[in-house]
């Protein structure tokens, strides 16, 4: 019986610009300088981003779908009220990722750096941040579904309004929590509670003397 081996997918190399309502399908995205362009309202089906520079790329309401964006740098990327479906980010250096109101679905983030992942009223179906390190996660009025911090790092999350379920908090390192009441729903660890409780007793008028 042959192997089921799956066939290599094979992407054409983009050239040009970015377009608005741009329809984008196994295209090869090899370190071109997207910045200031504007695609938003497209769609990329099975592309790969990879060493990308995105200064203020405009993606806003775009649709990315089986899409791959790697070592990608850039100040602010622009992906708000879109959504994503099985889209990984590998190695990425980012100042702000922007996808306040968008539609997360089999997300992945690997290494690198954000200062800034924007999820204010975001609807998270799974995200997986795994080995990155994330200034601030913006959760704001969110709701999440099967968040998992895995090996990484994140300084402030901003959780006020959020509804959480099955997210799993244990292996991150977080320092900050604003609006802690949102993490209701939350698995975190015996470290983490720790390290949270004053916030907690804070969140619940509890006080410690």
């Amino acid at each position: 019986m042959a192997d089921d081996v799956q066939p290599e997918v094979v992407r054409e190399p983009f050239t040009g610009a970015l377009e608005v309502e741009g329809d984008y399908e196994l295209l090869a995205f090899d370190g071109i300088d997207l910045s200031g362009q504007d695609g938003r309202e497209s769609r990329f089906v099975e592309c790969a981003l990879t060493g990308c520079t995105l200064d203020e790329t405009r993606l806003d309401e775009s649709h990315l779908v089986e899409t791959t964006i790697a070592a990608a740098r850039g100040t602010t990327v622009h992906l708000r009220d879109g959504s994503w479906r099985q889209v990984t980010w590998v190695d990425c250096r980012l100042g702000a990722l922007l996808a306040t109101g968008a539609r997360l679905d089999g997300v992945t983030v690997r290494g690198g750096k954000i200062d800034f992942l924007a999820l204010a009223g975001a609807t998270v179906h799974e995200l997986r941040l795994e080995g990155v390190w994330i200034g601030e996660l913006g959760l704001g009025g969110a709701t999440v579904r099967r968040l998992t911090l895995v090996d990484c790092r994140v300084d402030r999350i901003d959780a006020a309004g959020a509804t959480l379920r099955e997210c799993d908090l244990r292996g991150g390192e977080i320092a900050v929590v604003d609006g802690i009441a949102g993490l209701a729903g939350a698995t975190i660890n015996e470290d983490q509670a720790v390290a949270l409780a004053p916030a907690l007793a804070a969140a619940l008028r509890i006080r410690v003397q």
